[in-house]
């Protein structure tokens, strides 16, 4: 394929996950912060990208694949999605009461997610359109989305640094070259070590929606110079309802357990995203505008583990690279709570490639090995059913409960919690299902299922 095009869509994954990368991982303390309560609120807002990723699956993504030029889809999507977030931090100063706040802030939240989700299955379809041989070429355009998920991290080392602390930038007037070159690396070295903190630190958060606004307006515009894929006009109406035909094949023992433990699994990695900014915070000690590159390493981990995956499969199998995948969860949250040191913190956070590339990515690859071909598409979306919805859904609540349970106090305006008993709560539930899977687990023998297809 002509190099352009391959920029083009490299372009679109990077945007299309810096959106994610940049309120993601901060959303969780900020929540907190407007006095939104744990017991539904919290959870309920988390809660509406699971809900998008619901709908997505049942209509939304079928709908527009249907009817819709893909890159206009995705250009129209990020335009409405990116006002929608773009809108949510205003909502958060406005002096209203906290229900009312809550309602537009959902409203913003529920909005964003239901046009943003549709676009990440979207914009595979377009990657895997115009590649020329989608299985050598897709995992390096893929991999400007997990890039752009880690760059959304780093600015904030400096929109969160607090500037009323900060000397201003020293001039070149009255002094050497080299006078000056100290002076400047002194004054970034005070810039990365001075962070807002409490109330400021959680006000200035908003910005990660304002970031994630803009970037979706620019792959808003972007999304018109892709590639052109029109709608899939002659696809058949019974696919809409292939996912129930999918559902048969959980059947077979293997995948009803494989399904049962991606539930759990999916629900434990929610509650890691639910607690580990506030974690790094207070328990560590971590800065506040080191805080998202800190978790970011685990993208950088992501990147290596997906370049050993196949070696890992083809030496240790399906059971053993997914136990290893679950264990990596239990092993981060053991850490955490055993050792909230930051060296230790920051090698905890290297398992997040272990954890998603050797579950998640191996969960995808399993059903399309396994699976008849013609049960494949809508066996993934069933699977990634409860990796981005019901999963996380729960997750949410689940975390949001434990929080309350070893709640400890409030300082300067910030609760603080016990996270070396509440942290263990996920890691032993991630223990018992590793253990399960290595224990139950056996796939099939044959690389279809011991089932007929289910169409004709």
């Amino acid at each position: 394929m002509p190099t352009s095009a391959r920029w083009k869509l490299s372009v679109m994954m990077f945007l299309e996950f810096f959106i994610w990368g940049a309120w993601f991982p901060l959303i969780f303390g900020y929540l907190e912060s407007l006095s939104f309560n744990a017991d539904w609120q919290q959870p309920l807002i988390l809660g509406a990208f699971n809900i998008a990723a619901v709908t997505a699956l049942f209509f939304f993504t079928q709908f527009a694949d249907r009817h819709f030029a893909a890159e206009r889809f995705v250009a129209f999507s990020h335009l409405i999605g990116g006002i929608a977030i773009l809108s949510v931090p205003f909502i958060a100063t406005l002096e209203v009461t906290v229900e009312t706040r809550f309602w537009l802030f959902f409203a913003a939240m529920l909005l964003h997610s239901l046009f943003y989700v549709p676009t990440i299955s979207i914009t595979n379809s377009i990657a895997f359109t115009h590649l020329t041989d989608p299985q050598r070429d897709f995992g390096l355009v893929r991999l400007w989305g997990t890039i752009g998920w880690i760059a959304a991290s780093w600015p904030f080392v400096f929109i969160l640094a607090d500037w009323t602390r900060i000397p201003s930038f020293p001039g070149l007037a009255d002094r050497g070259l080299i006078t000056w070159g100290t002076d400047v690396i002194q004054w970034l070295g005070t810039v990365l070590g001075t962070s807002k903190q409490g109330a400021e630190l959680r006000q200035a958060t908003g910005y990660t929606f304002i970031t994630a606004g803009i970037a979706s307006l620019i792959l808003a515009a972007f999304s018109l110079r892709l590639p052109h894929t029109p709608p899939k006009r002659d696809a058949q109406a019974s696919e809409r309802l292939a996912w129930l035909q999918a559902l048969k094949h959980l059947r077979v023992p293997a995948f009803l357990l494989l399904f049962a433990l991606t539930f759990f699994d999916a629900a434990v990695h929610q509650t890691y995203f639910f607690w580990a900014g506030r974690y790094l915070e207070q328990a560590v000690g971590i800065p506040g505008n080191w805080v998202m590159p800190v978790m970011s390493v685990g993208q950088i981990a992501e990147i290596l583990t997906m370049a050993i995956l196949g070696w890992t499969l083809k030496r240790l199998g399906w059971r053993w690279t997914m136990t290893l995948g679950i264990l990596g969860h239990a092993l981060r949250f053991t850490a955490f709570a055993l050792w909230p040191y930051p060296a230790v913190a920051i090698a905890a956070n290297l398992l997040h490639g272990i954890c998603y590339a050797f579950f998640f990515a191996t969960v995808y690859i399993f059903v399309d090995h396994y699976f008849p071909k013609d049960a494949r598409s809508s066996a993934q979306g069933l699977f990634n059913l409860l990796i981005l919805g019901v999963g996380p859904f729960i997750g949410n609540f689940a975390a949001a409960r434990l929080g309350e349970a070893y709640k400890l106090s409030e300082k300067l305006g910030t609760l603080e919690y016990d996270f070396r008993h509440m942290l263990l709560w996920p890691a032993g539930i991630a223990y018992l299902a590793a253990l399960t899977l290595a224990i139950f687990f056996r796939p099939p023998q044959s690389k279809e299922p011991p089932l007929e297809s289910t169409t004709a």
